[in-house]
């Protein structure tokens, strides 16, 4: 029986006049609520840390609500301009993204931190292109799977081109010695293929090239063995690799179901590294408690419903596509950070869209929510969009 993608197969219902508006309108209640909780947060979570590198409290805050005005301009741009212009521009749009990768390994552009080479300074502005590539490779698998239309036939001509971007961009990814992102990309340029109607089969037989390549990779590098290791067992190395772990468990249990109480938490005062930003959700177990964790888990179920529901009841492929990437990208990465902090996965650097603290991340995030709701303004009566 032949498996149909959610490229071709619209899930549209039938829906008043109107009802866009206020789907619309919830989307960017969504928005609104996971931005203003993630000021919040980050205030409470990285006072201290500001105090010693800048001697400002709010130096953290202060930067994220400049990003956040930042990303409300691109939110905008994002949600007025054509999504046919967008697809237009998509060739100009994946040269940028692939020569601001490789920026990242040229020395005295790219920086250094932890390790790793993420990121690029231009005009004593920061960014990482790999937030960008996010975006980018959702955009470039919704155009190319919705002009297939779910014909697979060919697979040298459907699925090579697609293949060869996203093994590109994650081999960038990689040589930045960022492998948590490089296999996030992947991730979700595979869901993609699976919700476009590749075969299962093809999966299938992926499995045994990528399985022992990325297990390769994976054990290639000293620090990522430990992260495993400190997975496994973080009391092998409590002092050293282990630490993350251990210590944001200690966060998250101190805080009980109601939480020791916004801003009187210990762990973030120096126990718990990367509290701003990594490890901020460690912060808001402690401080809110479980009640707090299920209130911020919930912010972003509102967000992946509301998100969803408009991919879902596109009629155009391309957009149902692109949503449906979009919203992925953003809840997945939640659910990884969350993950992390509960020391349900190994550690990943992966951020907490909209509460950690980065300006490349929140725009990005802010961007792709701009394009969710542009393509949200085509669901009425399942009209496709641009109306005639």
């Amino acid at each position: 029986m032949e498996r149909r993608g959610l490229a071709y197969t619209p899930f549209v219902l039938e829906s008043p006049v109107g009802d866009s508006n206020r789907r619309d309108f919830r989307l960017l209640v969504a928005v609104s609520l996971l931005l203003g909780v993630g000021i919040a947060v980050l205030l409470s979570a990285s006072y201290f840390k500001a105090l010693q590198l800048y001697g400002e409290a709010f130096q953290f805050v202060y930067r994220q609500a400049l990003w956040v005005v930042v990303g409300a301009a691109a939110l905008a741009t994002a949600a007025l301009v054509s999504l046919e212009i967008i697809r237009k521009t998509l060739p100009v749009l994946l040269a940028v993204t692939l020569v601001l990768s490789f920026l990242t390994l040229v020395p005295g552009v790219g920086a250094r931190y932890l390790g790793a080479r993420r990121w690029i300074f231009l005009f004593n502005v920061s960014f990482q292109p790999s937030e960008l590539v996010k975006l980018t490779i959702v955009l470039y698998l919704a155009h190319i799977f919705s002009r297939r239309e779910g014909d697979f036939a060919r697979p040298l001509d459907s699925l090579l081109p697609p293949l060869l971007v996203v093994g590109l961009f994650s081999s960038i990814i990689l040589f930045q010695n960022d492998f948590s992102t490089a296999v996030f990309v992947a991730a979700i340029a595979l869901i993609m293929f699976f919700v476009s109607g590749v075969p299962i089969s093809y999966f299938i037989r992926a499995l045994f090239l990528v399985v022992p390549a990325g297990l390769i990779v994976l054990f290639s590098r000293e620090h990522r063995v430990r992260r495993i290791i400190a997975f496994i067992d973080p009391m092998y190395d409590p002092a050293g690799s282990g630490y993350q772990v251990l210590a944001a468990r200690s966060a998250l249990s101190r805080g009980g179901f109601w939480g020791v109480g916004i801003g009187r938490g210990t762990r973030k005062l120096g126990n718990l590294p990367e509290a701003h930003s990594d490890f901020l959700f460690a912060v808001i177990g402690e401080e809110m408690g479980l009640a707090g964790v299920v209130f911020i888990l919930a912010l972003f179920a509102f967000f992946a419903f509301v998100s969803y529901r408009i991919a879902f009841r596109q009629n155009d492929g391309f957009r149902s596509l692109l949503v449906f990437g979009l919203a992925t990208s953003i809840v997945l990465q939640a659910l990884l950070n969350v993950a992390v902090v509960a020391g349900v996965v190994p550690a990943t650097g992966i951020p907490l869209p909209f509460f950690s603290s980065g300006g490349s991340s929140l725009l990005i995030s802010m961007t792709m929510c701009g394009l969710i709701l542009n393509a949200s303004r085509g669901e009425a009566k399942g009209e496709a969009w641009p109306r005639q």
